[in-house]
């Protein structure tokens, strides 16, 4: 009976410690400051956005005029918390449009 005891014992223990599993913020991206993106404008050349926003996230050789920053940041079990998309498109090498503010999916 003792040791049915301890057993059952045992496998509440282990069973209340495997759901306090620490997990790590995971930040996964580009994190644009504001006033980088604000600087950019149209007109500005490949290498000019490249110094204030650094590489792009997304390196697409099926759209080579489009550049995609992307960030999101998941704290613990949560969702992410902070999400942002940023797409800049380039014609003849010169910034033509940037968008700011697309959806990511809901589900990271």
């Amino acid at each position: 009976m003792r040791k049915i005891a301890v057993f059952v014992l045992l496998l509440f223990v282990i069973g209340t410690a495997s759901g306090c599993v620490y997990r790590a913020p995971l930040s996964q991206g580009n994190l644009l400051k504001q006033e980088d993106l604000d600087q950019v404008v149209v007109g500005m050349t490949r290498n000019q956005v490249r110094f204030l926003l650094g590489t792009p996230m997304i390196d697409d050789p099926f759209h080579s005029a489009r550049w995609d920053y992307v960030y999101y940041l998941t704290i613990g079990h949560d969702d992410a918390t902070f999400k942002r998309w940023v797409s800049i498109y380039f014609e003849n090498d010169l910034v033509s449009r940037i968008v700011d503010g697309q959806e990511l999916n809901p589900d990271l």
